[in-house]
């Protein structure tokens, strides 16, 4: 009762990162609660499910295990969801903004009258106090998410009504394993006991999947390029210097509005959030939409002709420069002085 808990995504056995993420976040809160966390898990053939979620420290796992809930069709997860919060009362729950995430999250919560904050860059527990009704709160879940176009920082809180849900996005936050050995309890569900025959009238005919041709997440350096690189043409000065380094290219969201470079390769709040060792910020003002996916980057260097760029605040090193400048020079150099 009024414990964190986690929904996880699950394809075909393997729990998405997302939310292993979400689940060492969770058990953060939870210690600072002084509750349990718990996760949800639901679909077909989950048999030792529980050994991917257990060593972020989950203290029970609620499985659902039947041949019709995968692929992930809307009503079925929603009941489910429903009448198990509706009985195990959290006080807390998570999902990740993905696809699923984004689908489910507000069918739920709508259904159990709670409310949920989408796409939230930060997650920590605080007091709060009211100062017109006169009350104070213990223990609220603070929902942290950049607000009107970015301009503020807005911390959203759910004072009266649970669970107080929110939704992150991959790589928002840090993934870690708590304890390898740890054990919790296993639970699983009588499905029949939460469905019916009517959640499953939409059916999944026919899936067509593609991987990933970029994997702009896991690099460990990244070039990103903004508007101020001027053009597509000139990003190929970006593509050549992370050829040299071993790296990735990334953009903003105005460098892929513009077409100077694919979505997939968008970093920021309605991108992909990125920590990679080095992050080489190319013509990129650095609006709190961008720095929410990149500002955990171990080093970061700004290229850039505006001084007072807010990039600049949290980059290591400026470079004060023309990108068509200054970029051939780090080619020329890196080449030059390495093997």
């Amino acid at each position: 009762m009024n414990n964190v808990f986690v929904y996880c995504e699950v394809e075909e056995g393997v729990v998405a990162e997302v939310s292993q993420e979400l689940l060492t976040k969770g058990r953060s809160l939870a210690n600072q609660l002084k509750c349990k966390l718990e996760a949800v898990v639901i679909g077909k053939g989950l048999d030792g499910v529980e050994s991917q979620i257990f060593p972020y420290g989950a203290d029970v796992v609620h499985i659902a295990d039947d041949p019709r809930l995968e692929p992930f069709t809307t009503l079925p997860h929603a009941t489910i969801l429903n009448k198990l919060f509706d009985k195990e009362k959290p006080q807390i729950a998570l999902m990740g903004a993905t696809p699923i995430g984004r689908d489910l999250g507000p069918r739920v919560s709508s259904a159990l009258h709670s409310g949920l904050t989408a796409d939230c860059t930060s997650l920590e527990i605080g007091p709060h106090e009211d100062k017109k009704a006169g009350k104070t709160y213990e223990n609220l879940l603070y929902q942290i998410r950049p607000a009107f176009g970015g301009n503020i920082i807005a911390t959203i809180i759910n004072p009266e009504c649970r669970p107080q849900m929110a939704t992150v996005r991959e790589g928002v936050m840090k993934k870690e394993v708590f304890n390898p050995e740890y054990k919790g309890k296993v639970k699983k569900l009588d499905v029949a006991q939460y469905v019916s025959d009517e959640d499953f009238v939409v059916a999944v005919i026919e899936r067509h999947m593609e991987k990933k041709k970029v994997n702009i997440k896991g690099a460990p350096i990244i070039v990103a390029g903004g508007y101020g690189v001027g053009s597509k043409e000139n990003f190929k000065m970006l593509y050549e210097l992370a050829e040299v380094l071993g790296g990735e290219v990334g953009a903003s969201r105005a460098a892929v509005d513009s077409g100077y470079a694919e979505h997939e390769r968008q970093i920021g709040q309605t991108g992909v959030t990125v920590r990679p060792k080095l992050y080489i910020a190319c013509g990129i003002s650095g609006q709190v939409q961008h720095r929410a996916g990149m500002e955990e980057s171990a080093q970061i260097i700004s290229i850039n002709t505006d001084p007072d760029a807010p990039i600049n605040s949290i980059a290591d090193y400026v470079i004060h420069g023309d990108v068509g400048e200054v970029i051939p020079k780090m080619i020329r150099f890196y080449k030059k002085n390495t093997k």
